[in-house]
């Protein structure tokens, strides 16, 4: 090699490395954003408890709840979070006060697991439960910082890309913003690809099992696992199986227990498929087209837009043999059926119940190796970013 070419090399080399540098230099500023963020929610005296939202005026409220100062909200700006906070302060739903506090109790104690979690966390002291419940969703949000860098690292311009559209997506700060179980959620799902990923089928299995006690579609996690081939994976599978439905069948005859009802079905969250979807579509265009593109009515057709073009990436650009893909491809049969109070954006609903596809899409989008086809799917994919600042104050 002659002497310019080497000397052509080492630029190019350096300025590889100044590009790596100032992206993961982007990456620490964009927690730094996301952390003051946070920080914007606390209370002197109420700590993080404004991220919960608990209902002004509520007239049933847990009674250890009551003696822990906490920020209300206004009926219109409370959220589900509420509940579960209360349910974890009465882990094994044994409290008929705590059932009157909350609207479907026994849906509630269902999804147990993240109430357990924030239990265990504030070492059953109510103050610290209700405080621990109300950050779990932000110490997830930076393990899967951490996670995500596993499939898209942040030293290069696509990776960084990748990594901020799973982190500050719509669906995953919502949940920030109103303590939910979907970031805790994604987490474990994430964690069960990647056992996936290492061989270690069991230890997903039990991962999806376990995440099932925080929000039952979690359990589209054990999609993960590959097909079994030859007869020592299908006893492996066979084993796997048990260990995914175990917590579910044993926390649910436990239930039964207590309220003597069942707890399995919940058949109104669902609609005969793609009618929802084409309604809500329907219904979001014409609201933009009377509003604006930048009103709230164009934020939310943009986040129906990013998860239709999510859907369809999956659906044309079929890859089988990768564990992400098989996951998003699960939550693309569940968003078909999902009925129209989930699909309305002003809910919430939409990008946090799908938020294993938005990642899933945005990590298999990751293997795009030509840049023609990359942004174009990455831009209309992530659209719903260009609702993030309705959720969180980030700057």
């Amino acid at each position: 090699m002659s002497g310019a070419g080497r000397q052509e090399k080492r630029s190019d080399a350096a300025a590889s490395t100044r590009a790596a540098i100032a992206c993961r230099v982007i990456a620490v500023v964009l927690c730094a954003v996301f952390l003051r963020s946070v920080a914007r929610f606390y209370h002197p005296g109420f700590g993080f408890t404004a991220l919960i939202g608990f209902a002004e005026g509520q007239p049933n409220e847990a009674p250890a709840l009551r003696g822990v100062p906490h920020v209300v909200h206004p009926p219109p700006a409370s959220y589900d979070g509420q509940f579960y906070a209360q349910r974890a302060l009465d882990p094994l739903a044994r409290d008929p006060a705590v059932d009157r506090a909350m609207d479907l109790a026994p849906y509630r104690a269902r999804r147990i697991l993240f109430s357990w979690t924030a239990y265990l966390a504030g070492f059953g002291r109510p103050a610290w439960i209700v405080e621990a419940y109300a950050l779990q969703n932000v110490v997830c949000w930076f393990l899967l910082a951490a996670l995500l860098t596993r499939w898209c690292g942040v030293s290069t311009p696509k990776g960084l890309s990748i990594w901020t559209a799973c982190l500050f997506s719509h669906g995953l700060l919502w949940s920030v913003r109103f303590a939910l179980l979907d970031g805790p959620s994604l987490l474990l799902v994430a964690l069960a690809v990647m056992a996936v990923e290492e061989d270690r089928s069991l230890v997903a299995a039990a991962i999806a099992g376990v995440a099932a006690l925080g929000r039952e579609t979690n359990i589209l996690a054990a999609l993960a696992q590959p097909f079994p081939r030859s007869a020592r994976e299908w006893r492996r599978a066979i084993v796997a199986v048990a260990l995914l439905v175990l917590p579910v069948v044993m926390w649910t005859d436990y239930l039964r227990s207590i309220y003597r009802s069942t707890l399995l079905t919940d058949t109104e969250q669902w609609a005969v498929p793609a009618t929802a979807f084409a309604h809500v579509f329907v219904r979001s265009v014409k609201a933009a087209a009377t509003s604006g593109l930048l009103s709230g009515a164009g934020f939310n057709l943009a986040t129906i837009v990013a998860i239709t073009m999510q859907a369809t990436f999956v659906a044309v650009r079929r890859q089988w043999k990768q564990p992400w893909w098989r996951v998003a491809a699960g939550y693309v049969l569940l968003a078909l059926v999902l009925n129209r109070v989930l699909w309305d954006p002003h809910t919430g609903a939409l990008t946090r119940v799908l938020l294993p596809l938005t990642v899933g899409f945005n990590l298999e989008l990751a293997r795009e190796s030509r840049p023609s086809r990359f942004w174009p799917w990455f831009i209309a994919g992530n659209l719903h970013l260009a609702g993030v600042f309705r959720v969180m104050p980030l700057f």
